[in-house]
């Protein structure tokens, strides 16, 4: 397996294949570089690198009681591109991991870095205060942590069923998807996965968003459970200069699955945009 050793010695493992212009791809909670498997095909087929990898405590990398944190995540993936000498690269974020490529930039700058695409990202916030009224309560993100402590494969099973809208009238069940939903979120830690809820619900990413100096592309499906648009795309693309929002109508958070046609091709366009 490829991999990189981080300063503590935990170890991110870390797909790259291709050539041409990078695309990095940073994952969701509680997946791993797998869910990226639609875009990464599609783009190496289109002639782009393609790279992701899973961040410390999911998926193929260590299982670190440490270092659990939005600081050490975004640490983490500038050392992986260090090693791999990365430049121009077009950062991709789902999740989590659009707090994860805000981060990045926020620490360590945009020198490697030419777009970023965030794809129903956590940031700003999520966490309901007195700054952010319009986010969710305390109570969502205890539930989730009461959820994962508790028995965390049937939270996942569960979890995955609004992730993709399969509670929406209408709307195929598909029981891959689930299955594959629960299948990378069972290979991560437990203790990993627990300590980066408060990462995707209580860190404020303003600061981060400030920061952003390359064109930067948002996407969002309308129709959210997960990260609701309102408290989260739609106000990232009023903080981030030179940022276009695109809302895909009736998609849900799990939309780079359901809607992969249609997301594979904004990311190429944007790619190709001069």
């Amino acid at each position: 397996m490829n991999t990189v050793t981080m300063k503590d010695g935990t170890q991110i493992f870390y797909k790259d294949w291709g050539h041409g212009t990078p695309v990095v791809f940073s994952h969701g909670w509680p997946l791993d570089a797998d869910a990226w498997e639609a875009q990464m095909l599609f783009l190496v087929q289109k002639g782009y690198r393609v790279i992701a990898h899973d961040r410390r405590g999911h998926g193929r990398s260590s299982q670190s009681s440490e270092g659990n944190n939005m600081d050490t995540y975004a640490d983490d993936l500038a050392a992986l591109m260090n090693a791999l000498d990365l430049k121009g690269a077009m950062m991709v974020g789902h999740s989590t991991g659009g707090g994860e490529v805000a981060h990045y930039i926020g620490r360590h700058g945009s020198k490697r870095v030419s777009k970023v695409v965030l794809i129903g990202a956590v940031p700003p916030i999520m966490l309901k205060t007195a700054a952010n009224p319009g986010g969710l309560p305390m109570s969502v993100f205890d539930g989730i942590r009461a959820g994962v402590a508790t028995n965390r494969s049937q939270f996942y099973k569960d979890l995955a069923v609004p992730f993709y809208g399969y509670n929406r009238q209408g709307v195929k069940v598909q029981q891959g998807v689930i299955d594959e939903f629960w299948r990378e979120g069972m290979l991560g830690s437990i203790v990993g996965q627990y300590a980066c809820i408060k990462e995707f619900s209580e860190v404020d990413y303003t600061p981060d968003l400030k920061k952003i100096d390359v064109p930067t592309l948002i996407l969002h499906g309308d129709d959210d459970q997960i990260v609701p648009i309102d408290d989260s795309g739609r106000l990232s693309a009023k903080i981030i200069k030179n940022a276009t929002l695109k809302v895909y109508p009736g998609a849900p958070h799990g939309m780079c699955t359901t809607q992969a046609d249609l997301v594979n091709a904004d990311l190429l366009a944007f790619l190709m945009a001069k």
